[in-house]
């Protein structure tokens, strides 16, 4: 079978699904390549949109090599009869861990220390931080890696809520609230919800409004769920005190958060480990050695 790689992944990943077929990997002009394609795996780069499939004629499997598949037309690729599927779970501990780590590093100004000093500045009198244990974390979007970053946070002292649309899926560790009183309780915030229709800039002036003065929060979900220029507005004010993101409604990010000292951005790298993108090399040859005579790929 063909296989076109439209965006990065670890060289280990790419090398295990070359043990499901020929391999073309990051294409300098992607469009060449998608005639012959019959299965086209991308990340969070590449938009699969109607236009791309046109494009594609030979195509039958669309994988996301990670979660979610709100960069994948579904309802286009349904039409012609494009199985669409992701790699649900691989990401979940390595976007876990630097959830807490971000979370760590909003509340004690690691960032901003690390960059002070970089500047020859000694920033000891002003990085006052606090501690996670025995704050209420509140986790919008209990699912896989919302639940992963519930446990870790519990072990570490926090009393965590959470809000989720049915199906709740019970813990001992995480109590069910609905969203207002979330806002009203929590004095961290991480969001862990897809990007859709109901989610879009679900945090903003108004939600905001509902929170803690000095509030911290967290997206290393998706960009687009964060209203920025509200959370610019907020953490300006002391509104909120801290953030985290790892994923923006543009990127790469170019915007005004990165002028203000308590905000901490990354690049998008919350599934970038080596150990994550291994896992996905490994799920997505299975996915192929298991569909390729279903689909007809060879």
């Amino acid at each position: 079978m063909k296989i076109l790689i439209a965006d990065k992944l670890h060289e280990r990943a790419v090398e295990a699904i070359k043990a499901a077929g020929e391999v073309v990997y990051q294409p300098a002009e992607l469009e060449p390549e998608l005639a012959e394609a019959q299965v086209l795996v991308v990340r969070s780069a590449t938009k699969v949109t109607a236009e791309l499939l046109e494009k594609a004629p030979k195509l039958k499997l669309v994988i996301r090599a990670g979660v979610g598949l709100d960069n994948i037309d579904q309802e286009s690729c349904n039409a012609k009869g494009i199985r669409v599927m992701n790699t649900p779970g691989v990401s979940t501990n390595a976007v876990a861990e630097m959830t807490i780590g971000c979370m760590v590093a909003a509340m004690r100004g690691i960032a901003t220390g690390h960059c002070k000093m970089k500047e020859g500045e000694w920033a000891k009198k002003q990085l006052m931080g606090h501690e996670l244990s025995g704050k209420t974390l509140g986790v919008i979007g209990c699912g896989r890696i919302g639940l992963a970053v519930a446990e870790r946070a519990f072990y570490m002292g926090m009393r965590v809520i959470g809000h989720n649309v049915p199906p709740r899926r019970e813990t001992s560790y995480l109590s069910y609230v609905e969203l207002d009183e979330l806002y009203r309780q929590a004095d961290v915030i991480t969001l862990h919800v897809p990007l859709a229709p109901g989610t879009k800039n679900m945090i903003n002036g108004e939600s905001i409004a509902k929170m803690k003065d000095g509030v911290y929060l967290l997206n290393l979900a998706r960009g687009g769920i964060v209203d920025e220029e509200a959370l610019y507005e907020a953490l300006r004010e002391g509104k909120v005190a801290g953030a985290a993101l790892d994923s923006f409604a543009e990127e790469p990010y170019q915007g005004k958060l990165l002028g203000l000292d308590n905000v901490v951005l990354t690049p998008h790298i919350g599934g970038s480990t080596v150990e994550a993108q291994e896992k996905i090399g490994i799920m997505v040859a299975q996915m192929l050695k298991d569909l390729g005579p279903e689909l007809g790929l060879e």
